[in-house]
């Protein structure tokens, strides 16, 4: 209850530096509103009517004022309210977050405990190169070059868009597969090469060669032994690549056109929707800072000495 109780000043200072971030970067929302063909008066009247002609100490107070009871604001550019916008967005970043996690927890951990135990043979020289290539190439890269071979060539994959779960499972997740790979991949080469570190340093215990010496065989060694005890750096960094995984989906759903937050988010800030932006990362934020909140906790379930 403690730790919950830190995230709330931490949330606030996000919500006040969101807020004047986007009140001092160029451009104006009434100006975009007003069109290319606006004039001066009808600019200052969207300005008056949005409130933006304020003081921004009084914008400030009016929106958290409105933040504490709930309301998001209106949408400057959408005509909704924030709050409709973000629940009708929710389900394909959802989705395409949950998705990506269970690929990359499926791959990146077995292959970072097999490059481990391989240590020094080509196996583990791949693993490492694969890790030089994901934190190398942007994602929206690999989104482009995933879109030629397996849609374009192979036709195995639409090319864009996104298909609700109420529309059938395999429409759902045929159209997930590709953005989920995509997305995955930086964090595969995230967590496979902590894993491998982690798990290569834990291998060179005393309790291990004990194990060996019992005549355990190597995948009890490896999974209850070696990789139990390497879990806490893992679970820590699948945490922290949560942030790589808010900023990609960002970029992924603007190149496959999935209708998310991170496209809700681009939308919103090329039409200076300050509302929008303000409550989208908001809800980034608190998923993240609440992410790592679970994870701290999951340390004393994972190492019970961490409860002492």
């Amino acid at each position: 209850m403690r730790r919950l109780a830190a995230t709330i000043p931490v949330l606030g200072m996000v919500a006040l530096f969101v807020f004047l971030m986007l009140r001092m970067t160029p451009g104006d929302p009434a100006a975009v509103l007003a069109g290319d063909n606006g004039t001066p008066q009808q600019i200052a009247e969207i300005r008056e009517t949005l409130g933006l002609d304020e003081p921004i100490l009084v914008q400030l107070g009016i929106w958290f004022g409105d933040l504490l009871q709930g309301d998001l604001g209106q949408s400057y550019f959408f005509k909704k309210d924030v709050t409709e916008l973000i629940l009708l967005r929710v389900e394909p970043t959802v989705a395409l977050a949950i998705t990506t996690l269970v690929i990359t927890v499926l791959v990146a951990v077995p292959i970072g405990v097999i490059a481990a135990y391989r240590h020094g043979t080509w196996l583990d020289r791949c693993v490492m190169g694969f890790s030089v290539f994901g934190f190398s190439v942007p994602v929206f890269v690999v989104g482009y070059i995933l879109i030629y071979l397996f849609a374009m060539q192979f036709k195995m994959f639409p090319v864009q868009g996104y298909k609700e779960l109420a529309d059938g499972f395999w429409p759902f997740i045929h159209r997930l597969i590709l953005p989920s790979i995509t997305l995955s991949v930086i964090y595969i080469a995230l967590i496979a090469r902590i894993t491998r570190a982690s798990v290569l340093e834990v291998l060179g215990e005393d309790y291990i060669r004990t194990a060996y010496a019992k005549g355990l065989p190597n995948r009890v060694v490896l999974l209850r032994h070696a990789l139990r005890n390497a879990a806490v750096p893992i679970v820590t960094v699948i945490g922290i690549g949560v942030a790589l995984l808010i900023s990609g989906v960002v970029v992924t759903e603007s190149v496959y056109n999935i209708p998310g937050l991170g496209r809700l988010t681009v939308d919103a800030v090329l039409g200076r929707d300050y509302p929008t932006i303000q409550a989208v990362i908001l809800v980034f934020s608190g998923v993240y800072v609440l992410i790592n909140l679970l994870i701290d906790l999951t340390y004393s379930f994972l190492d019970p000495r961490i409860r002492y």
